[in-house]
């Protein structure tokens, strides 16, 4: 039983700023579930009404705020927190963003019982997954979703029962995934390698989104492809190593296209 489904505040988003609810909250109402969307979850008119719902464990999957200590303590069992990669690698807020722009072979999912540190707490269970040469963090962020859900309920009857472990953290091998930037999307071949600039295309896209100057024209790059990477006709730049394939891109102001089309029409 889930007495109540903790979420971010409705939140105006697009061009139009739009007030739009978070996911989360739209399935919990589709599940006839109670709903509690407190600004700053370390008030304590956020804390006091959880801590009155009596549950026996929290579960935070990217909550987007810092769960205070009070509240970790609440539950009989504790707070545990679904987490997209293999800790102690890429602690922080955007682990499978780093994943492909650390060239990582594999990354998966971490059941881990939250302390007052940054995904430091001791790990209950994980899995692991390939990351495919072309993946995409949007398409690995959908994998991770589903791994991390069916994770989660095969080890929550564990926990419940005292037949999983906490296991400390190992101290070697911690690395830290800060939250990307409009400046990290900013691709210059003049000084980037042919292999980053792939990297960041398929870890920033589509947000925060990347951005290159070809020609004496910027434009925002969608999708693209290294030479020896299965791919069709586009747009070949050179780098400081080697070339990359541009794909698609998207104009200031326009629609995505393909990057034959788009220096067709520049010409």
């Amino acid at each position: 039983m889930v007495p109540l489904v903790v979420t971010q505040p409705d939140r105006p988003a697009g061009r139009g700023l739009r007030t739009l609810s978070s996911p989360v909250k739209l399935a919990a109402r589709e599940l006839g579930l109670e709903v509690f969307q407190p600004q700053r979850i370390k008030d304590r008119a956020a804390i006091d009404p959880i801590r009155k719902v009596g549950a026996d464990l929290h579960v935070v999957v990217a909550y987007g705020q810092i769960i205070p200590p009070p509240l970790l303590a609440v539950p009989r069992l504790g707070t545990v927190n679904v987490h997209a990669s293999l800790l102690p690698r890429h602690r922080g807020a955007a682990p499978i963003v780093w994943a492909i722009l650390s060239g990582d072979s594999q990354t998966g999912v971490t059941i881990m019982q939250m302390d007052a540190g940054l995904d430091t707490g001791p790990i209950l269970t994980q899995d692991a997954t390939r990351i495919a040469p072309d993946e995409t963090a949007r398409s690995l962020e959908s994998r991770l979703a589903e791994h991390g859900a069916d994770l989660l309920v095969a080890t929550l009857p564990r926990l419940a029962n005292g037949s999983v472990e906490p296991v400390p953290q190992p101290a070697d091998g911690a690395t830290y995934a800060r939250r990307l930037t409009s400046e990290d999307g900013k691709l210059d071949p003049q000084t980037m390698s042919a292999i980053e600039i792939d990297r960041r295309v398929r870890a920033l896209t589509p947000q925060p989104g990347c951005w290159i100057t070809v020609n004496s024209a910027s434009v925002k790059l969608l999708a693209g492809h290294l030479p020896n990477s299965a791919g069709g006709d586009g747009l070949a730049v050179e780098t400081v190593d080697g070339t990359y394939v541009i794909d698609e891109v998207q104009p200031a102001g326009g629609r995505p296209m393909s990057a034959a089309a788009w220096t067709r029409g520049r010409r």
